[in-house]
C-alpha cells in the first residue's frame, strides 16, 4: 500500500510504545492512542490487556474479556507498575512534567482545564507516555504552569519511594517520537517522522531538543495498514486528529 499518512505513522509510533510490555493493562486516551494500543494487541503484543476505561477488559473489537472495575484497578493495578497509560498534555517541559490543569498564574489562571485528574498517580505508579497531535511551542514549554504529571526533576525531589515505578517513557507527536534520555533526563528525539526536519522540531519547541541520534520513524507494514484502514478505523477518524 502507498500514500501513508502522518496519522497512520503516528498510530504505528504509539503502537511501538507498548512493544515489550507483555501482560499489563494499556490505558490509551484519544483516537490515535486507542488505535495504537489495538494495533499492538493485534500484532506484536497479543497479551496486552485493553480497558474500556470503566469496568471491563476488552479485546481489539470491543468484545468483553473480563471485569475490572475502576476501584479494583486503583487497588491492584495502578500502584504496582502493571499499567501503561498514554495521556494527552496541554503543556510538557524538558524534564517530562505535564500540565492538564490550568494555564497561567496559579492564583488566577487565564484558562481552566481538566484539573490534575489522575496524572500524579499515573506518573509515580507506572509507565506513562504522552500523545500530542500538534507539536508546538504552546505545548512544549520551558516550565509548565501546573505540575500534573510528575517529571524527572520533580520526582527526584520526592525521594526513592516516589521513584520506584516512575517511568515517563515517550512522547509521540505529529512530528516525531521523543524520550527523556538526555542529560539530567532532558527530552531528546528518538525518531522524526518521514519528511520532518530537525529545524522544524526546533521551531516548534520552546527548549533545545537533541536530535543528533534521531532515526526516522518507521512506516506501517502493508498488514498494519490494512488493519488500520479496514478493521480498526475504516471511517478514517484518525485523519481528523493529526494534521498532515
Amino acid at each position: 500500500m502507498n500514500d501513508v499518512t502522518r496519522a497512520e505513522i503516528a498510530v504505528v509510533a504509539v503502537a511501538e510504545l507498548f512493544r515489550g510490555d507483555g501482560e499489563i493493562v494499556a490505558s490509551p486516551m484519544g483516537t490515535v492512542p486507542s488505535l495504537g494500543a489495538k494495533l499492538a494487541r493485534a500484532t506484536f503484543e497479543p497479551d496486552l490487556l485493553l480497558s474500556d476505561g470503566q469496568a471491563y477488559l476488552v479485546d481489539g473489537d470491543g468484545t468483553v474479556e473480563g471485569w475490572q472495575p475502576f476501584r479494583r484497578m486503583l487497588d491492584t493495578i495502578v500502584p504496582h507498575g502493571r499499567r501503561h497509560v498514554v495521556m494527552g498534555a496541554n503543556q510538557i517541559d524538558r524534564f517530562g512534567n505535564q500540565n492538564i490543569s490550568a494555564i497561567g498564574e496559579h492564583g488566577r489562571p487565564a484558562k481552566q482545564l481538566l484539573g490534575v485528574r489522575g496524572a500524579p498517580g499515573n506518573t509515580v505508579n507506572h509507565r506513562t507516555s504522552y500523545w500530542v497531535p500538534r507539536h508546538g511551542t504552546r505545548v512544549f514549554v520551558e516550565s509548565v504552569d501546573v505540575v500534573a504529571g510528575v517529571g524527572y526533576d520533580n520526582v527526584a525531589k520526592a525521594g526513592a519511594a516516589a521513584q520506584r515505578f516512575h517511568d515517563v517513557h515517550r512522547v509521540v507527536t505529529n512530528l516525531g517520537v521523543f524520550d527523556f534520555g538526555g542529560p539530567d533526563h532532558a527530552m531528546r528525539a528518538v525518531s522524526l517522522h518521514p519528511g520532518v526536519s530537525e529545524a522544524e522540531v526546533g521551531e516548534a519547541t520552546s527548549f533545545p531538543v537533541d536530535c543528533a541520534a534521531a532515526g526516522t520513524t518507521r512506516t506501517p507494514t502493508d498488514g498494519e495498514l490494512q488493519l488500520i484502514r479496514e478493521v480498526l478505523d475504516p471511517q478514517g477518524v484518525r485523519e481528523k486528529e493529526v494534521p498532515s
